[in-house]
């Protein structure tokens, strides 16, 4: 960013944030963020973050976030893999969404910013696909820099981006200058970390499937040598990107200054949009490997029902209905920010799929909405009701938390490593509530032989 445009940026900025309103900097004084989310995740990870920025007076028109169509690395960078993304598609597609947000706000230069895997692509991007050009800041938020394992381990492949040890990682790290640099200049760099609480910045390699083998990392796997490396306590591996700290460290990085709050301020007026996608195989992905893909769910119908703050039921006929296109996205819905409200995908070969949030304080198109298929495990019960934290994990010993009234939620273990609970409750359909950390998320248990499943998603 030159000198007078950051000047500008942080009077009006500072003159704003005074004034108690969130009307923001002109769109040419707010340099736009492009966010990057990580392995297997969605643009909605990024939602509490750009509302946090949106508090802060930075125009919503200036905040993007990517959504790669199938966000799972191959197992080995160097051969094809079915469903899965290469280093060189991730960074191609975000050089893409890169010259898109350039050319639509008539912007020079981006601010990036990404989650885990979503750091790689950055890094490759600014180093080797022109992206030292057309960034000012790069913000990687739990990125595996120097490997999730950096030795060899049995049955994991020295190829794979997240090997240390390997070729990947290996030429990203190559020293820049005499002072050893691993930083791609002349963009600024920020790490953020945990002091030890990343389940993929561990010496053991529990969190990979190999437990009581050493990975040859710890935390510190996530610092670069030139940048900028903050180590925030006790957060886990998402939250080095989607927590209020972290939030508060990126802004203070690009402006200079920390931001007048951390909180998400409330609008007057709401209005809702987002994506429906599907989840694990469809019928056109072959019927072995772990698949996650943000495809459009195209023909689904999507209902969403104002709900009972208490019991979860619906009060009255849908607040909105549409059968989602060939974009897969949905909306806009006006939508009332102290209302609970239930989402509902019915599409062919997905079980009907009912969706539970808490209340929206603020508009978004970030809200990414997943039809649900039944493990085979679990056909035979009575119902099953998922309770996801898609921006962070379950840690019971960090954590105050309950699913059904059970504390801590079944599943969950000590160490920030477990992102969902399931319980099958028996009985005539009732209310289910989740918790966590203050916030309660209240929806309703559907019978699972009539192809229902419920979902119960903390926003924070």
């Amino acid at each position: 960013m030159h000198l007078i445009t950051r000047r500008l940026w942080l009077a009006l900025a500072s003159a704003v944030l005074a004034a108690g309103c969130a009307t923001g900097p002109s769109l040419q004084d707010a340099p736009p963020i492009v966010f990057v989310h990580g392995n297997g995740d969605n643009a909605g990870n990024w939602q509490t973050t750009a509302w946090r920025f949106e508090s802060n007076g930075w125009p919503r028109e200036r905040l993007h976030a990517i959504h790669l169509p199938y966000p799972l690395a191959r197992d080995d960078d160097t051969r094809p893999q079915p469903g899965r993304t290469s280093t060189a598609d991730h960074m191609a597609f975000l050089k893409s969404e890169v010259e898109r947000v350039l050319a639509r706000t008539g912007a020079k230069q981006v601010v990036l910013m990404g989650n885990s895997r979503g750091g790689n692509a950055i890094r490759n991007y600014v180093a080797n696909g022109g992206g030292a050009a057309t960034v000012s800041h790069a913000i990687l938020g739990g990125t595996p820099n120097h490997g999730v394992w950096a030795v060899p381990i049995d049955g994991l492949s020295n190829n794979s981006e997240f090997a240390g040890h390997g070729p990947f990682l290996t030429a990203l790290n190559r020293p820049k200058n005499a002072a050893g640099d691993e930083v791609t200049g002349p963009v600024r760099w920020l790490t953020i970390r945990s002091d030890g609480n990343d389940k993929f910045g561990q010496p053991d390699g529990l969190w990979i499937g190999k437990r009581g083998v050493a990975t040859g990392v710890t935390a510190t796997t996530m610092e670069l040598k030139g940048a900028t490396n903050v180590v925030i306590p006790r957060i886990d591996h998402r939250e080095t990107a989607y927590s209020p700290a972290a939030f508060a460290a990126a802004y203070r990085f690009i402006t200079g200054r920390a931001p007048a709050t951390a909180d998400v301020l409330p609008e007057d007026r709401v209005t809702l949009a987002g994506r429906v996608t599907g989840l694990g195989l469809s019928s056109a992905e072959p019927a072995s490997g772990n698949y996650t893909n943000n495809l459009p769910l195209t023909g689904a119908r999507l209902d969403v029902f104002a709900i009972d703050p208490i019991t979860g039921e619906r009060r009255g006929p849908p607040a909105h209905s549409q059968v989602i296109g060939a974009e897969g996205t949905w909306g806009p819905f006006a939508a009332d920010r102290e209302a609970r409200y239930e989402f509902v995908i019915s599409a062919p070969g997905y079980a009907t799929t009912h969706i539970y949030r808490s209340p929206f304080p603020r508009s978004t198109d970030l809200i990414v909405l997943r039809g649900e298929r039944v493990p085979e495990a679990d056909r035979n019960a009575p119902a099953l009701v998922l309770f996801n934290r898609p921006r962070g994990y379950f840690d019971p010993a960090r954590d105050k938390l309950a699913f059904d009234g059970q504390s801590p939620p079944p599943g969950a273990v000590l160490g920030a490593g477990v992102a969902q609970s399931r319980i099958k409750p028996t009985g005539l359909p009732r209310a289910v509530i989740g918790e966590f950390n203050g916030e309660k998320v209240v929806g309703r248990s559907w019978p699972l032989a009539e192809n229902h499943v419920s979902v119960l998603e903390l926003t924070y």
